[in-house]
Order: C-alpha cells, then structure tokens, then sequence
C-alpha cells in the first residue's frame, strides 16, 4: 500500500512529539513524509502538485498538533485549495474515491481531559468530525485517529513508543481498522 504522511506543524523543530513521529516515518522507505510548512513557508500551495500527489497514494495521513480543536491554519487552508468541487467532490469530483485518510495528532491533554465530563467536553474523534466529514464528502474513507495525549509531559522514550506505535496503527489493514 502507497502511503504519503502530510505533516502541518508552524514550529515543529519545538515538538518533540511531533518530531519523533516523523523520525519513525522516515525509517519506512516505503511511506513519502511531507513537511506543509517547510514546503509552503509563505503558504502559497500548489494545487495542482497536491491534486497529482493525491493520486498517486492509497492511504494519506495528516499529522498534526491538536490546536485548539482543529488543526494549524496552513493544513486548514490546504482542504480549502486542494479539496475543490469538481475535483475533490461533486459530480465530477471522484479522484479521491477509494482514498484512505486517517489523522496523526499530538494533544498537549491527557486522554481523560478529551472525554464526556473531562475539561475539553468530547473526545478528540468527536472533534476531529468536521475533517472526518470533508474527507468523506471527497468519497474517501475516514480511518480510526492515533491520537498522542499528553504529548508535552511524555519523556522521548514514551515519544518513541508512541511513535512506533502510530507507525504500526497506519500501516494496519483496514478491515482491522474498521472493526
């Protein structure tokens, strides 16, 4: 399976969590790891390399930090340019039918803090809907999150289990994924 990692941190050189993520990505030949704002630093995205980029992959990961119940404004705005009527969805829009996506995503929380009752009020799949519903509109098919919770208190080797384990969870076939 072709596997592209779409990475969005504005400051990921001050993310350990977020760094040794993709240091495990980038142990896997077989995956392409993007870095969105060393690509873009003054977010002029290239749509059309994005859409062709797209094509090329079966299962497209976004990674990011958690901020403030979404994701940074740079992957944001590349939904907005990349995932266009027409291309993305609509009635000519069908390049992404069959297209695996799943999030990668550091909370700077405990697990206990994204819950019913917990000081965010839902739990982060609960607030990853809005991009679980953009991809799905796309005719994509919206994979389970690996979420990293108390992504600044966890010491490197914590980090770097974690990381494995995202690693292991993305390449993980979907009908595992799904059940």
């Amino acid at each position: 399976m072709k596997i592209m990692v779409i990475a969005a941190h504005p400051r990921l050189a001050e993310s350990r969590a977020n760094r040794a993520l993709l240091s495990e990505w980038k142990k896997n030949g077989q995956v392409l790891v993007r870095d969105l704002y060393q690509e873009y630093p003054d977010y002029q995205i290239d749509v059309q390399r994005e859409q062709e980029l797209l094509l090329e992959f079966e299962r497209i990961v976004f990674q990011f930090p958690f901020y403030w119940y979404s994701c940074p404004p740079l992957l944001k705005k590349w939904f907005d340019e990349v995932l266009v009527y027409g291309w993305a969805f609509g009635p000519e829009g069908v390049h992404l039918k069959g297209k695996e996506f799943l999030v990668a995503t550091t909370a700077g929380g405990t697990e206990k803090s994204y819950r019913s009752g917990g000081d965010n009020f839902y739990t982060i799949s609960e607030l990853l809907r809005p991009i679980e519903r953009t991809l799905t509109k796309c005719n994509g098919t919206f994979l389970p999150a690996f979420v990293v919770y108390d992504a600044n208190q966890a010491t490197d080797e914590i980090l770097a289990q974690e990381a494995k384990r995202c690693a292991e969870h993305v390449q993980t076939s979907l009908n595992v994924l799904s059940h």
